[in-house]
């Protein structure tokens, strides 16, 4: 009876939610308390429950569940918070993801780290891209495999055992006490993860950080589908399938606006792009030089994603090392990519580099003929051999127009796959979908990444392919028009607070086609020592954030995405962005982003509010 009235109020909920719970992908950081993501939501949403309110405007009011959909979101939220009463266990317990074979790495991924044994047992199939081979000697997760015929065959073990199940119906779960993780397959929508027991408790925020890092959480369209069936006690068409003309619609995009014409990835998110592309080098590394070291070469200041992933993929493979690469102010990228490598080479190691261009969040485009030649130089071993040559793994996110890989273009001689995070300017902020392509001489790399992205189950779904396809063929517009507004705007902080240090690119850059709608500021600050003048500055950083958001509440956003449709965007890098980075390597500085549509001079009337105010 108390199932009935909970999954009645479900139904209720998602007939009366939010637009923006499915639309969404970013949310405003002044609303969210990162330290409390899920939980702050969730125990706001059980009183409404308790009450059995499910009106629009008081679900509307509850606080952000996560800062970014890709770790979660208000449906991947009741979707485990559902599964978690109808079985009596915890919310914190139950996991999604639109992945099926992420949740079972990570769980091999720490049980590696501590030594332990793993079984995955399973009664109907694995997934199907699920690949015994590449897991133990690429990942090097070591697992047993066991068919039984149901949950209850499961027999003591000693390690973890991992159940997995095809079972549609996820309303009561045969959790018994010989299986540690119950892993439901959704078809062609993810799966819902179970930590079985107060033993595993630890395993929870490990498994979250796969989430975070390697893969996405459920998407809220397939969330939405998950829980109308469970709350309608129904089954729902599982053919879901990828919509095949929208991906041959954004492959064919892809090239053309990259200028190369090799093949195309779409993954799930950026860093599952990101992610592939790691684990296939790697792979291509241990298959053709086994016995070289890599070198995982990485801004220290980049991107906290881009940095913790690369750090965590470096962390759990033993020949595998990261290198900081210094790229913003004082270091030059093209003098720091030359000295590396030649380090790197004089070890005989192998060096993959992910770089940022511009870069983030000082906005700074190199030399480019100069950084071709420091990627092409012929390098030698201390033993007098060729040095291998790197592969250059360019995050083109801030300015994806650009073409670098095509025939004749700056970086097609250099071994060079090019990634983007389609959450900004690719889908115009409506999905988290990245994607990657190579030039002709990535080809063969570009196989391996694929079978990783395919082993992780990281393909983009087929409503984000249908998204790009909608938004891709303006999206070189958008960034033009986007550009433009920005210009103006730095041009009026320039006259108005000259004192302020602007980070953008210069005039002749963008006429070289690099028109980021981003830039940061560096704001004048005051004190009679160091400390004084940085704690003066960041006060007055969110000052100026706070005042644009509330004076332009419909525009202006504490968020720290960019490439939206609409809007302007506010965020501090060291508080957001590089929330992973080292703390002496972080940006306390304002960056903000603009879009095509946007009210312009009412952001100068605000801006001026704030230098009158100084």
């Amino acid at each position: 009876m108390q199932n009935n009235t909970m999954l009645n109020y479900i139904n209720n909920v998602l007939e009366n939610m939010p637009l923006d719970w499915l639309k969404l992908t970013t949310h405003r950081l002044d609303i969210y308390n990162e330290a409390l993501a899920k939980t702050q939501f969730l125990e706001q949403f059980e009183i409404l429950y308790n009450n059995n309110n499910y009106s629009t405007s008081e679900l509307e009011k509850l606080p952000t569940a996560y800062d970014y959909i890709r770790l979660g979101h208000p449906l991947s939220c009741i979707l485990e918070w559902t599964v978690g009463k109808l079985n009596n266990i915890a919310p914190e317990n139950v996991i999604s993801f639109a992945s099926q074979t992420m949740p079972i790495l990570a769980i091999l991924r720490k049980n590696s780290f501590n030594n332990k044994n793993t079984q995955i047992v399973y009664t109907e199939t694995l997934p199907d891209c699920f690949n015994e081979a590449i897991l133990k000697n690429v990942y090097g997760y070591p697992f047993n495999l066991k068919k039984v015929d149901k949950a209850e065959d499961v027999s003591t073990f000693n390690g973890s055992t991992i159940f997995i199940s095809n079972q549609e119906n996820i309303n009561t779960v045969a959790l018994t006490p010989n299986i540690d993780f119950y892993i439901n397959l959704q078809n062609n929508i993810g799966s819902i993860l179970i930590v079985n027991g107060k033993d595993n408790s630890d395993y929870i925020s490990e498994i979250q950080h796969v989430r975070r890092r390697e893969t996405i959480a459920m998407t809220p369209s397939n969330v939405n589908i998950v829980l109308k069936a469970i709350a309608l006690q129904s089954s729902y068409n599982n053919q879901v399938n990828v919509d095949k003309t929208s991906k041959t619609e954004v492959l064919s995009l892809i090239n053309k606006i990259s200028g190369s014409n090799t093949k195309a990835l779409v993954a799930s998110s950026g860093l599952s792009i990101q992610y592939a592309i790691l684990m296939g080098l790697i792979h291509d590394a241990l298959e053709h030089n086994p016995e070289k070291a890599i070198k995982i070469v990485v801004p220290p200041n980049c991107y906290g994603g881009t940095n913790d992933q690369a750090r965590r993929v470096a962390a759990s493979i033993d020949n595998v090392e990261i290198v900081d690469l210094p790229v913003d102010g004082d270091a030059d990228m093209v003098n720091s990519i030359d000295r590396v490598l030649n380090t790197i080479a004089e070890q005989d190691a192998i060096p993959y580099i992910i770089a940022e261009i511009p870069t983030n969040p000082r906005v700074e485009v190199p030399n480019l003929t100069a950084l071709k030649e420091a990627l092409t130089k012929v390098r030698k071993t201390k033993n007098g051999d060729t040095a291998i040559d790197p592969v250059f793994i360019l995050d083109q996110t801030f300015c994806p127009n650009v073409q670098f890989l095509g025939e004749g273009k700056i970086l097609s001689t250099v071994r060079t796959i090019s990634f983007a995070s389609g959450s900004k300017f690719p889908s115009g902020g409506q999905c988290t979908a990245g994607y990657c392509v190579g030039n002709t001489k990535t080809e063969s790399l570009i196989e391996k990444i694929e079978m990783h992205l395919t082993l992780c189950d990281n393909e983009a779904t087929s409503l984000q392919y249908q998204i790009l396809a909608k938004q891709m063929p303006s999206m070189n517009q958008r960034i033009i028009d986007a550009y433009k507004n920005t210009r103006e705007f730095v041009n009026f902080i320039n006259e108005v607070l000259p004192e302020a240090k602007i980070n953008f690119v210069s005039e002749t850059l963008a006429e070289q086609e690099f028109m980021p709608s981003v830039f940061s500021l560096d704001l004048p600050t005051k004190g009679n020592t160091s400390e004084e003048q940085e704690t003066y500055k960041r006060a007055l950083n969110l000052k100026l954030i706070n005042l644009m958001i509330t004076e332009i509440p419909n525009e202006s956003k504490f968020c720290v995405s960019y490439g939206q449709l609409k809007g302007c965007y506010w965020t501090v890098p060291a508080t957001s962005t590089q929330g992973t980075t080292k703390e002496g390597d972080k940006d306390y500085i304002v960056r903000a982003s603009l879009s095509a549509n946007m009210d312009l001079e009412k952001h100068k009337e605000v801006l001026l509010k704030f230098v009158k105010s100084l």
